[in-house]
């Protein structure tokens, strides 16, 4: 990542990790069995009947939805999609703090963040830097977490050293969410311009993976 940029991540629905989702399972109460390298989760909440059918599998890191359930079946579609939404937001939650953290950098609350139709979470992740010479040692970014669990990220200057370590972090999210983010470079302050590893970016475009 580059300092002053925004980007989006949009979420793959075909790729997860097994381990950030059940994570999010736990947290929203859904029922789910683990074997070896499969992750099958049955009961979505108390409201859902899927008649003893699993809702979906994951297999390493690649899911399988209920076709009957999840495809075929229209009413049933929009009978889960809410409860779906659900899961792919906390679990993009789950994902960025899990990643970030690894990486040295905290979580602070974005107390004045309201959620709305699509706007869903917002938070920030703190980084601080070691370097002596560096006069502006904390930076933050800024993520929002739409309702589909794509992700939006907003940064202005970030010190040498925690860049790197976001770029991490970035890497990451990016084989967790299965795509690519797009990035947009903002226009560079003049106070800033000195720092040779702040540069502008064109807009790059999203890949699956």
């Amino acid at each position: 990542m580059s300092c002053f940029e925004s980007s989006t991540f949009l979420k793959n629905p075909d790729v997860m990790n097994q381990e950030i989702l059940i994570s999010a399972c736990d947290k929203l109460g859904w029922k789910y069995s683990a074997t070896a390298n499969e992750l099958t989760v049955f009961q979505l909440n108390s409201n859902e009947n899927l008649r003893g059918e699993y809702a979906m599998k994951i297999i390493g890191n690649k899911v399988t939805y209920n076709t009957y359930y999840l495809q075929n079946a229209k009413s049933k579609v929009q009978e889960l999609q809410n409860t779906f939404y659900d899961l792919n937001v906390k679990y993009a939650e789950e994902s960025i703090i899990r990643e970030f953290k690894k990486q040295g950098w905290t979580f602070k609350s974005n107390d004045k963040f309201k959620a709305n139709e699509n706007e869903k979470v917002s938070f920030y992740m703190v980084g601080r830097s070691k370097l002596k010479e560096e006069t502006e040692p904390i930076s933050q970014i800024k993520f929002t977490i739409f309702k589909d669990g794509s992700v939006k990220t907003d940064s202005d200057y970030i010190p040498k050293d925690i860049h790197e370590l976001a770029d991490k972090a970035m890497e990451s999210l990016e084989s967790i969410f299965g795509n690519k983010r797009e990035i947009n470079g903002k226009e560079i302050p003049l106070k800033y311009k000195h720092k040779t590893f702040c540069e502008s970016k064109k807009t790059i475009s999203i890949t699956k993976k």
